[in-house]
């Protein structure tokens, strides 16, 4: 009787350590690490917040959570096993991020990181590295002439302040927004005021001219130069060039008559304007 006893009580303690146990492992799963990438993020970044978790019960769902200026936004990451990914839309330079990753596992318990955060950081714009690479003033209509800018650097280029005076008159400032990319082009295109963003006077291929490109401290930058003033800008007739005048090689090279590129690299070799002023 004693053995039977003695036996049942051995069972009834096993039961008892094999439920405890299960209780102990059915609980909220492990968030171990979250980070960004890239690390500094700029207002031209997408951040990537990464989550790694751990436990024996599987993570069937993860959200980011993120704050910006009051403004709380979340995001359903994606992944599976112990990796999981979300994004946060890149913001305006200055802009500080909070953000947080909960995680629920397929037991419905749920676990929070803490909270961290980053601010959105700008590389000062260099603007020895922007140039005037192409322009075009020989089409048939105001809408079709332009003024192509390239940035012959890694970084973007904030277009904000940026002027373009044409025959010592401003023409064109760059807005908020206006960003020229690494090794990217942007255009201006339509004259004496034809398009929105178009340069405010005319623009002849068949008259003396003065372009300057300044940055927004007012230092010059780059300037294209046909011909001489003389009584006065434009007062200069010369052989009208129906092609372009382009950098060749593409953003560095001299000022060449060139067929037009709009947008994309210009030739690497051209004909020589004895009337550019190099």
């Amino acid at each position: 009787m004693k053995k039977i006893f003695l036996f049942g009580m051995i069972f009834a303690t096993m039961m008892l350590t094999s439920c405890v146990k299960d209780e102990i492992y059915e609980g909220p799963s492990n968030i171990d690490a979250v980070v960004i990438n890239p690390e500094a993020p700029t207002s031209f970044d997408d951040v990537t917040v990464t989550a790694t978790v751990s436990g024996l019960l599987k993570v069937t769902k993860a959200v980011l959570a993120y704050t910006v200026d009051g403004k709380a936004n979340t995001v359903d990451m994606t992944g599976s096993g112990s990796t999981w990914e979300g994004i946060i839309p890149a913001q305006p330079d200055g802009s500080k991020v909070t953000y947080t990753v909960t995680v629920t596992n397929e037991a419905g318990y749920s676990s929070t990181s803490k909270e961290k955060d980053y601010t959105v950081g700008d590389k000062p714009s260099d603007y020895t590295k922007l140039v005037l690479n192409e322009l075009f003033g020989a089409a048939d209509t105001d809408e079709g002439k332009y003024i192509e800018l390239y940035n012959n650097g890694d970084d973007p280029i904030k277009l904000k302040g940026v002027t373009i005076y044409k025959d010592e008159g401003l023409a064109w400032t760059g807005e908020e927004g206006e960003v020229v990319m690494g090794h990217s082009y942007f255009t201006i295109v339509g004259a004496k005021g034809t398009t929105p963003r178009g340069i405010s006077s005319g623009f002849s291929a068949k008259k003396s001219v003065l372009i300057e490109l300044k940055d927004p401290n007012n230092n010059p930058i780059d300037l294209f130069q046909r011909g001489e003033k003389a009584d006065g800008w434009g007062n200069q007739s010369l052989t009208n060039n129906k092609e372009t005048w382009s950098r060749c090689p593409n953003g560095t090279g001299k000022f060449m008559i060139a067929p037009g590129t709009l947008g994309e690299k210009n030739p690497d070799t051209g004909t020589e304007d004895p009337t550019v002023v190099q």
